[in-house]
């Protein structure tokens, strides 16, 4: 019999079960959130970080049965004053409150659940705050800025025993669990080598003027836990992405989803090898500091590879895909590309294409309501009132967020790095390892 995700859970039971197919830690069991909430009570949320992405997790929320989003919590005032308003059209029947310090928030004992969707320097700090206040914490891609971080906020998760679940949506989403269990289900034979890439048209940031920071913006908080920059005009609220005093580069922004996909699909955990080629290549003189061209190259113990592709400033299309992986294995391929997946065989013909399949779902689960809209969302609430695992725990998604980083590294550092496989630790390498943490202003260092 194969060895398949489907007949381990059938072959195994409870807790057991949980552990084992999620490669996960004991404190990471489902049955150990210790604020478990019934099945029909509300779960109040409250959401950090409402520009873009935050604002549309609010409205995603404000849509699960029995959820509702009372806090919304930005230091941009115009952010929160219109996801406040657009949340009412969310939630009529419910009135949201807004804080420019998303701390005064957790203080509440009305909110059970914190949402992270803050630049990326504050993803750890404030989800280690929101766990040591009791909430249950989502927090958005990449879970860390560094790998430090990442290691803290997996190892609070088993201290406070509260569902951490990071922000790739694709892990929830019926038909991609589907084209993951036919891999696993030998559809393609042994998988050794998964490529993914991401494409776009971005342009030059330019150089920021040095100015006073807009009343409407509170630059201090925003910048929290970060070592202290002036203000300039062109970082908020995008190209901070690419600074590495608060952002993480492409490769972190688009690239934690595709090395998630391939990880999931490939049965990996930590590399023995990683190395990366790159840099600032399409535009000079700007204030773009992270690589807009970049390889990464991730090397396995069990003879599988993966390759992730960066390009942030030339959108020509791998595969006809600007965002898409490709497993290679012994009889075959198998591409997903979005929300469908197509199967080839070692001739490059179509075995099988999702988009013609009307069975849009896991045999595992059945459908979920339309109104659920968001499965990822959906997981994390059922996890929270009843012990369901999670899409993607904290300890996954640290896994997959270190294995960008340590591209990352690899590229300042200009070598390749030895890694331990069990521990996904950096061997031998003290100017490496120098990346492997950061410096914070003084008093803001995230402590467990």
């Amino acid at each position: 019999m194969k060895n398949t995700r489907r007949g381990f859970i059938k072959k195994t039971s409870g807790v057991a079960a949980s552990i084992a197919v999620g490669g996960v830690l004991p404190g990471f069991s489902a049955a150990s959130y210790s604020r478990i909430i019934g099945a029909n009570a509300k779960i109040r949320v409250s959401v950090g970080g409402v520009n873009l992405r935050g604002r549309q997790l609010s409205k995603v929320f404000a849509k699960q049965p029995d959820c509702d989003v009372i806090h919304i919590c930005d230091v941009d005032q115009h952010a929160t004053t219109k996801c406040l308003t657009e949340l009412q059209e969310s939630q009529k029947d419910v009135k949201a409150q807004g804080f420019d310090d998303f701390r005064k928030s957790l203080e509440s004992k009305d909110i059970d659940v914190f949402i992270v969707a803050m630049p990326d320097h504050w993803h750890v700090p404030a989800s280690l705050l929101a766990l040591q206040a009791g909430k249950h914490v989502y927090v958005e891609k990449p879970c860390s800025h560094n790998p430090a971080e990442g290691e803290m906020l997996r190892d609070a998760a088993v201290k406070y025993k509260l569902a951490v679940q990071m922000g790739v949506q694709r892990r929830s989403l019926p038909n991609l669990i589907r084209a993951i269990e036919e891999i696993k289900d030998g559809v393609i034979g042994r998988v050794y080598f998964g490529k993914g890439w991401y494409t776009a048209n971005r342009g030059t940031i330019g150089i920021g003027k040095v100015v006073t920071p807009p009343e409407w913006l509170n630059w201090d908080l925003w910048q929290g836990p970060a070592p202290r920059k002036a203000y300039k005009d062109n970082i908020v609220h995008y190209n901070w992405h690419w600074i590495w005093n608060w952002g993480t580069g492409e490769a972190l922004n688009n690239g934690t989803h595709m090395v998630d996909l391939l990880r999931w699909g490939m049965d990996v955990d930590y590399p023995v090898k990683v190395n990366s080629s790159g840099g600032r290549y399409c535009y000079t003189g700007d204030d773009w500091e992270t690589p807009d061209t970049q390889v990464i190259n991730l090397d396995f113990a069990d003879r599988k590879a993966i390759s992730w592709e960066g390009r942030s400033c030339n959108g020509k299309r791998i595969e006809g895909s600007a965002c898409s992986v490709i497993f290679y294995g012994e009889k075959g391929s198998l591409q997903i590309d979005g929300n469908n997946y197509t199967i080839f065989d070692l001739k490059n013909n179509v075995v099988k294409d999702s988009k013609t399949d009307k069975t849009l779902r896991s045999p595992d689960k059945p459908a979920l309501p339309k109104r659920v809209g968001d499965p990822h969302a959906h997981n994390f609430l059922s996890a929270i009132r009843s012990g369901e695992e999670l899409s993607c725990n904290i300890d996954e998604g640290h896994k997959s967020t270190l294995m960008v980083q340590l591209g990352n590294i690899a590229l300042r550092t200009g070598r390749s790095l030895e890694i331990d496989p069990k521990t996904g630790h950096i061997l031998n390498d003290k100017d490496a390892l120098k990346y492997w943490s950061r410096e914070y202003e003084a008093g803001w260092a995230p402590k467990i």
